[in-house]
C-alpha cells in the first residue's frame, strides 16, 4: 500500500501583524515592501527573505509584524 499525504500550499501578502499557526512543514517570508518587518522576533529588511525549511517535523507558531511593509508568505501544511 502506497500512502502519500496531500500537502496544502498557501501564499498570501500580509500588511499587518499575524502569525503562522503551529503545524506547518515549510514556510518562506519575503519582505516586498519599502521598510523593515519583523519575523519571529528577527528584523527582516526590505528585499530580504527568511525561510523555514522542511526538517521532518512540524514547526511551532511563527509571529510576524509587517510594520507598514508587505510580506509575501508561502507556507506548506
Amino acid at each position: 500500500m502506497n500512502t502519500q499525504a496531500n500537502s496544502i500550499e498557501i501564499e498570501v501578502q500580509a500588511q499587518e501583524q499575524g502569525q503562522l499557526d503551529a503545524g506547518f512543514l515549510f514556510a518562506s517570508f519575503k519582505n516586498t515592501g519599502d521598510s523593515q518587518a519583523v519575523v519571529n522576533g528577527v528584523i527582516l529588511p526590505s528585499g530580504e527573505a527568511k525561510g523555514y525549511p522542511f526538517v521532518g517535523k512540524a514547526y511551532n507558531a511563527i509571529p510576524y509584524d509587517t510594520q507598514n511593509s508587505t510580506l509575501l508568505i508561502l507556507q506548506i501544511l
